[in-house]
């Protein structure tokens, strides 16, 4: 770390509570209150999004955190956030990975027409200043996206020390919580009724089928080759014709619009 990324004397005890108390969390329900608490004096904000997998291939997992009616990791409208993620993740290379802000409504329209009241569409809505900042694992290549937004505008001191020197408790903490209940059993759906009615209503192959199985659980084309024992070249060329087949642009579009036949067969 560089030196100036250290906290001032005068902060450092500041910032070694906040740290100690990151230490102690266990559940989703602590990171709320602790990053609700003090870390609001140094990180400002309403909303916390977590992202995580191949930003460059749209297969992203998601968490939330945040106190704001409906703003839930398993929410109605959560089908917005790898669009973006996409923009916030093309944000921070483009600041060379380094902490960036941005005004939400650069966005917005992103959210198209999510409004449901109380929806995480209609609180987002509500946003006005986004911080960007991400972690890299150089051993495994993987990618973390945080991105805290904020009805008001964030503070010089946010986007400096304060997010360099928290973010990775922030990571550590959310890294040794599970997955809520919610969200477990979102992912043991996954799409159990592909087989019965994607092929049907969109013409995929069986094989398209099976990889829009694995693409739907938020395995990467890599993975989804070592699982079907095909190579992640095959795999990519059967997303471009699930992608025509289908008339969408990428993975989350194919999820969400197979998702919805699939739930209403």
């Amino acid at each position: 770390m560089h030196s100036s990324t250290l906290p001032v004397t005068k902060d450092f005890g500041q910032y070694l509570k906040l740290i100690e108390g990151a230490a102690a969390i266990q559940r989703h329900v602590d990171l709320l209150y602790w990053l609700q608490g003090d870390v609001q004096q140094c990180l400002p904000h309403a909303i916390l999004l977590s992202g995580w997998g191949n930003f460059q291939e749209g297969s992203v997992q998601h968490d939330i955190v945040s106190k704001l009616p409906g703003v839930r990791s398993y929410a109605p409208g959560t089908d917005v956030l790898p669009f973006l993620f996409e923009k916030f993740y093309d944000c921070w290379i483009c600041a060379l990975r380094n902490p960036c802000q941005m005004r939400f409504s650069s966005v917005e329209y992103l959210l198209g027409t999510t409004s449901l009241p109380n929806s995480l569409g209609h609180a987002l809505r509500g946003m006005r200043s986004v911080l960007i900042h991400g972690l890299r694992d150089e051993r495994s290549q993987n990618e973390c996206l945080y991105v805290m937004l904020s009805p008001h505008e964030l503070p010089a001191e946010a986007s400096g020390t304060a997010i360099r020197v928290l973010l990775p408790s922030i990571d550590a903490a959310l890294r040794k919580i599970p997955l809520l209940p919610q969200q477990q059993q979102q992912q043991k759906q996954s799409l159990k009724l592909l087989p019965q009615t994607s092929d049907e209503a969109f013409g995929l192959s069986h094989r398209e089928v099976q990889v829009m199985d694995w693409v739907a659980m938020g395995k990467t084309n890599s993975e989804i080759g070592c699982i079907l024992d095909i190579s992640a070249f095959t795999v990519k060329n059967h997303m471009q014709r699930i992608f025509q087949k289908l008339n969408v642009f990428n993975r989350a579009q194919a999820v969400s619009k197979i998702s919805q036949v699939a739930l209403h067969a």
